[in-house]
This record gives C-alpha cells, sequence and structure tokens, in this order.
C-alpha cells in the first residue's frame, strides 16, 4: 500500500512539474510575441496634450504603426543604441501624423503633423501656412472649443486645411484649430528644411511646442531627424476624458468617449 502511494505521490508530482513548466513556457512565449509585436508593427501611446486637438484630444490612445517609416534604434525597447540610421527606410508623407523622438530629449515621444519634407519651405504669414511659397488652401468650418490637459477651455475657429501630396500620394485634408493669427508663430521665417529632416506642426496651431521654435530653449523642437521617427498613428482604440479621478470608478462609463472609439487617424 506505501508503495502505491508513493507511485501515485510521484505521479502527481511530475504531472504538476510538468503543468508549471508548460504555464512558464506559455507566459514566455507570449511575452516574446508582444514584444515582437510592440517592436516591429503596433505600439499604443496615450495623448497627453491639447496640441494636436481638434485631430486627437487629450485622454485619446492610439495605435502607431512601427512598419511604416522602418526602423531605428528608436523602434527598440529602451532604445539602444545599437546602429545608426534606419533599416527598410521610407520617407513620410506630408500629412502624416507621426510619433518621434524629441530633439532635446530623445526619452520623450511627441506626436505632430509633418508638414515640411526635405527640400521643402515652410512660413507661416499672418496665421496662415506657406509651403513652397504657395499659401496651403483653408475652408471654414465655425467655432469650435475643447479642454486642453489642464482643464483649461479654449475656444477658436476650425478649419479644413488641403495639405499638397507628396511621393505619389494625393492631397491631405484635416482640420486645424486656429486661436489666433497673432504673435510670433504665426509671422515666421521661412525655414528651408535640410536633407534627413522633416517640419512637424500640431494641428492646435497656437498652442503647440513644434518646428517653428528653432532656438536653444529646453523647449524648442526645430527640424526634426528622420532617425528619431518612431511610426504613424493609424486609428484610436481608446478616448478618455479624465474629468473625474480615477477612483471615482462609477464615472467610468461616461469618461469613455465611446464616439471616437476605432476612429482613423488623418
Amino acid at each position: 500500500m506505501d508503495d502505491n502511494k508513493t507511485i501515485l505521490s510521484q505521479a502527481e508530482t511530475e504531472r504538476r512539474s510538468g503543468g508549471l513548466m508548460e504555464l512558464v513556457r506559455t507566459v514566455v512565449i507570449a511575452g516574446v510575441l508582444a514584444l515582437t509585436v510592440r517592436t516591429v508593427l503596433f505600439e499604443p501611446f496615450n495623448i497627453p496634450s491639447g496640441s494636436m486637438i481638434p485631430t486627437l484630444q487629450v485622454g485619446d490612445y492610439v495605435w502607431v504603426a512601427k512598419y511604416s517609416y522602418g526602423y531605428s534604434h528608436f523602434a527598440l525597447p529602451g532604445a539602444p543604441n545599437l546602429f545608426e540610421g534606419r533599416i527598410f527606410n521610407a520617407t513620410p508623407h506630408r500629412g502624416d501624423v507621426a510619433v518621434f523622438r524629441f530633439t532635446k530629449d530623445t526619452s520623450i515621444d511627441y506626436i505632430k503633423r509633418i508638414v515640411g519634407l526635405p527640400g521643402d519651405t515652410v512660413q507661416m504669414r499672418e496665421g496662415k501656412l506657406y509651403l513652397n511659397g504657395s499659401e496651403v488652401p483653408r475652408e471654414a468650418e465655425g467655432d469650435y472649443a475643447a479642454i486642453d490637459e489642464h482643464r483649461t477651455r479654449m475656444e477658436g475657429d476650425r478649419y479644413r486645411e488641403i495639405l499638397p501630396g507628396s511621393g505619389g500620394h494625393g492631397p491631405v485634408a484635416h482640420d486645424i484649430l486656429k486661436l489666433t493669427d497673432e504673435g510670433g508663430k504665426n509671422d515666421t521665417p521661412e525655414y528651408v528644411v535640410p536633407p534627413g529632416y522633416f517640419f512637424a506642426m500640431g494641428d492646435n496651431r497656437d498652442d503647440s511646442a513644434d518646428s517653428r521654435f528653432m532656438g536653444d530653449e529646453p523647449q524648442d523642437l526645430g527640424f526634426v531627424p528622420m532617425e528619431n521617427l518612431v511610426g504613424q498613428a493609424k486609428w484610436i482604440f481608446m478616448s478618455v476624458d479624465n474629468a473625474h479621478p480615477f477612483w471615482q470608478v462609477w464615472y467610468w462609463p461616461t469618461e469613455i468617449r465611446w464616439g471616437r472609439l476605432f476612429m482613423g487617424v488623418h
């Protein structure tokens, strides 16, 4: 009888050990697959500021396609400096909404619209965008109000801007928010985008730290190296208003902006 118990005990131990190893194996495989998807295909990003209003709202969560422009070392977890340049490099298009590393601190991710490509001239005159010497057409869409990251209400005019296409792509129509036509950011020098760089702007034109700021201040973006590109924002998979503290769980259903879920980013 004792021998039978011993045999059963050994069998049970082996069964449990085998089950544990199978669980560990499954977890490791799932982790590797998730890391591969995040590194090579898609990575989620949260929108913390109002610089891309009205296209993106504070509290939007977007999927970013990391394969859109090829891969630099910034595509890797932790951005180890293993190589320079980009693998499978592809030039972005005017009008793309792209995630990239901040020029003054590459540990910080930025999201802006690509307005100028290498060789383009970019200028703001009296609040209007000029590209390669021509005014970029825009159509008035009426008044617009939004809430920024500080829960401050901003009111201005919404326009449908139409950027000229690039690389065989057609024109890109997207919305912008204008709060004023005054100030240095609305009357700039003519910038010529150098090779290997692009010019990025926020759709919230008067509340965006972007390539119009070329100085040495810590917040100035300047021209952005192509190497800093992480990927192209494709669609919104979640959007949360965050008007109430996180612990007030009874507000969660009303905090979700249901109408923005699964919207494409244009």
